[in-house]
């Protein structure tokens, strides 16, 4: 029931993102990979220790997006109830200023529920992630919080391979928000004032299909296909903070193939 919720949600706000005052430019295409080992510790019962290195591409290749190492703790408070908590530290290439370091915080809860040989999850996760590099406060901010909610579906009737399948929509809830008038006849902002960081809304939607082949009871490979729409506002003002120079959204279609191996003791 709440994942129909969240679906009727997203088809509804599609409509106000595309009418919102700005230009909305081309959807572009774009390719991308991810490489990962992690490690899996069972400290007791319910209680597991991560720790995961990945390695992203994009631009069909061509450039270094990411690379990033994270670690975490989950419990399994029964049957059908999951929490965990987790920091991510990570290093993206910015179209500009070259590299940004950035360190993320995450906490989620997953409900799942188990038919026969197949598994239903739905999993929400927020996540704080606080960026290191000089930023206009105008036009991005500093300590970005957004929310995932993924359902996923996992079939478990074979002895070592887990296919699975999932959706996910991703939720910002304090982009900078900004009123100002636009002039079409020469193509610029008046009256502009600064709103705050109160701007909401789904900046992704997200499809996946993967398989998990359980090599030996320690050993496992993930291979995984993910497949994303994505929907970014970009703001454009002076330093001081007085006048909008330009209000875009940027489409993407990014495909991302991925692979990624752990080590469970």
């Amino acid at each position: 029931m709440k994942t129909r919720y969240l679906l009727f949600v997203s088809l509804m706000l599609i409509p106000a993102l595309g009418s919102a005052q700005g230009t909305v430019n081309a959807l572009e295409n774009d390719f991308a990979t991810r490489t990962s080992i992690a490690v899996d510790k069972k400290l007791a019962k319910g209680f597991h220790l991560s720790a995961e290195y990945e390695l992203r591409t994009e631009n069909a290749l061509s450039k270094i997006d990411r690379h990033q190492f994270s670690v975490g703790l989950d419990y399994k408070f029964n049957n059908w109830l999951k929490g965990g908590l987790s920091y991510t530290f990570f290093d993206r290439y910015g179209t500009n200023a070259g590299w940004e370091p950035r360190h993320r915080l995450s906490g989620s809860l997953t409900f799942g529920y188990r038919l026969g040989d197949w598994r239903f999850s739905l999993r929400e996760l927020v996540q704080v992630t606080h960026k290191t590099e000089d930023l206009n406060v105008y036009q991005e901010t500093r300590n970005l919080v957004a929310l995932k909610s993924r359902f996923k579906i996992q079939y478990k009737g074979f002895a070592n391979v887990e296919p699975y399948a999932f959706f996910e929509l991703r939720n910002v809830f304090n982009d900078p928000s900004c009123s100002a008038t636009y002039t079409s006849s020469t193509g610029t902002y008046s009256d502009y004032t600064f709103l705050g960081y109160g701007d909401t809304y789904l900046n992704r939607y997200r499809g996946a299909l993967g398989l998990e082949w359980k090599i030996s009871q320690n050993h496992a490979i993930d291979f995984y296909g993910l497949f994303d729409y994505c929907y970014d506002k970009n703001i454009d003002t002076n330093q001081e903070g007085t006048k909008l120079k330009s209000l875009t959204y940027d489409q993407k279609f990014l495909t991302t193939v991925g692979i990624g191996y752990k080590f469970s003791f």
